[in-house]
């Protein structure tokens, strides 16, 4: 039943008032429909959204009364006094979605019915006014299913402040998308369907199974190189314990991103973009993550809800924890652990390349005086320069050659591409779909031409006709996936910069490539002509210096000489 609240648990709920972006009104009204025990949850967007969004359900409707109440501030069913925000276990626990919706709209409609031979229809007109000042709110009979309809127009029309600083149209349905396929990975058991100007961008089957759910978002590749788990684990702070359930699915590590952001967690239901879970998740990987790739997964938590605070982040991206650290490293070692089981066996060829990226330079180099005179796990180049023993890096070094080779290349002559024949295919998520979409003309700058393909698989697949190629150097189709991450930053880097940052370091010399003594001193050759000897493009030392002190030191000596 929904009631008005007390003034005390309305202080303590005023954070959830805002609604920042057309994104954070598909959040509240998704979470609604979940807490409605809602089995098929559809969303319609127009345009950036905010000329329409619609979502409608098929869970618990409301009865007349509750849905006349549910407009106005300040009343809700989640909660009764303040002091249930300890132990709340909804998803729209703050409440004042629908007013605060409302506030922001110059239209909102409520279609609901619970069940009855009749539904409900609440209609908050911004255009007319109570005697007031207040929004009109007008309450009639309607014919619908059991379940609830919201449909908002005209978002921020009497804010243009607000409105002008939104992104483009299809960059903030891009923020849309992703807040719809977090809930679809992480609530497998529900049938999500998002479409945008009225077209199908994503499905999912509501079968209850993760692969299934991972299928509709991330294609056949994904889906089918992933595995479940199932974990528990006991933390403890302030001398109470809990008890921390893990549970998702882990694409083992040949399928990996550019970005974290396609590792979906949540806790006790709530789909979040938390960075500290993510990086925990990551970290469950180790070292069985390629250099500079992230993690595709779907990790779940719940724990006691007097563990969890959810009202520390205004746009509910992230939650506060009693110990953050141990959930952190139980979310950790639950990854660590699933991972330890899975046959993750991989093949391929690394490309080396080291004739062309190795060649002779006119240019002087600071490593003139250097000698190789031994090798390290196959990865290290240890390196004699007068009373120093210098470790290079050859993965990082060969990165920082080819990188300032390309780099050279495209100032001059700009990124050729080349023709890819036949087409290759390639999924993307349909939020990546839609953030390609909106950067269209940057993507095909850079040298990439692709069109929409579509296999009716609930996910966006597009044909890659051409891929970019400094220097005669092909990308990989599927690299198109890494260079939309890179966009979806939404930093200031130059995208053209970061994909040469991608394409210098994938055919570089990998950890465990044995080189021959010639290859070994002309990579150190080469990386000493560079500009910025010392680090890779990504910012990691190539070289680490040991001075004579540290042995003398280290073994006793009064000097480096004998005796």
């Amino acid at each position: 039943m929904i009631r008005r609240l007390d003034p005390e648990t309305r202080s303590k709920i005023a954070a959830g008032e805002v609604v920042a972006r057309p994104a954070s009104v598909v959040v509240e009204l998704v979470e609604n429909a979940l807490d409605a025990d809602a089995e098929t949850v559809e969303i319609e967007v127009d345009g950036d959204g905010t000329e329409r969004i619609r979502v409608a359900d098929d869970g618990r409707g409301m009865a007349e009364s509750d849905a006349a109440l549910a407009v106005e501030r300040h009343a809700t069913s989640k909660l009764s006094a303040a002091d249930d925000l300890e132990t709340v276990e909804t998803l729209g626990f703050r409440g004042e979605a629908l007013p605060s919706i409302a506030a922001a709209a110059a239209r909102l409609e409520l279609t609901t019915n619970d069940g009855g031979p009749r539904g409900t229809r609440v209609v908050v007109d911004g255009d007319e006014r109570t005697t007031d000042g207040e929004r009109e709110k007008t309450v009639s009979p309607a014919g619908r299913a059991r379940g609830t309809t919201v449909e908002v127009t005209g978002l921020f029309s009497d804010r243009p402040a607000r409105k002008k600083s939104l992104a483009s149209p299809k960059a903030e349905f891009a923020r849309v998308s992703a807040v719809v396929t977090r809930y679809a990975l992480t609530r497998p058991d529900a049938r999500f369907v998002l479409r945008h100007d009225g077209r199908e961008t994503l499905a999912t089957p509501g079968t209850g199974r993760f692969a299934d759910a991972l299928l509709a978002v991330y294609g056949r590749d994904a889906a089918s190189h992933a595995s479940t788990f199932d974990s528990s684990r006991e933390v403890s702070a302030a001398g109470e314990t809990a008890t921390v359930e893990v549970d998702g699915a882990l694409c083992h590590p040949e399928v990996t991103r550019s970005r974290r952001d396609h590792v979906h967690v949540s806790v006790n239901g709530r789909a979040l973009a938390d960075s500290r879970l993510r990086r925990a998740v990551a970290d469950g990987y180790g070292t069985l993550l390629p250099d500079g790739r992230e993690p595709v997964g779907v990790v779940r938590l719940r724990l006691p809800p007097a563990w969890v605070d959810h009202n520390v982040h205004p746009a509910k991206d992230e939650v506060g924890f009693r110990d953050a650290d141990a959930v952190a490293e139980a979310v950790e070692s639950s990854v660590r652990d699933a991972l330890s089981t899975v046959d993750l066996r991989r093949s391929g060829e690394v490309a080396m390349d080291l004739d062309s990226s190795l060649a002779p330079v006119e240019a002087a180099s600071v490593f003139d005086d250097l000698r190789v005179i031994g090798r390290f796990r196959d990865l290290y180049l240890l390196c004699e320069a007068d009373d120093e023993l210098l470790v290079v890096d050859q993965h990082a070094a060969h990165e920082r050659i080819n990188y300032e080779r390309l780099r050279e290349a495209v100032e001059s002559a700009g990124i050729d591409a080349v023709s890819v024949d036949p087409p290759a295919t390639v999924s993307l998520s349909p939020t990546d779909a839609a953030l390609l979409d909106a950067n269209r003309d940057l993507i095909e700058e850079l040298g990439f031409r692709v069109a929409e393909f579509g296999d009716g698989g609930g996910n966006d697949t597009y044909r890659v006709e051409a891929v970019p190629a400094p220097l005669g150097r092909p990308f990989a189709p599927d690299a198109l996936a890494d260079v939309v991450a890179d966009l979806a930053a939404g930093d200031d880097a130059d995208p053209r910069d970061e994909l040469l940052k991608d394409l210098a370091c994938h055919p570089s010399i990998k950890a465990g490539d044995d080189l021959g003594d010639d290859e070994a001193a002309r990579l150190v050759e080469r990386l000493g002509s560079c500009e910025t000897p010392y680090t890779c493009p990504h910012g990691r030392p190539t070289v680490l210096s040991i001075d004579e002190e540290t042995f003398v030191r280290g073994f006793g000596r009064r000097s480096g000489r004998l005796g």
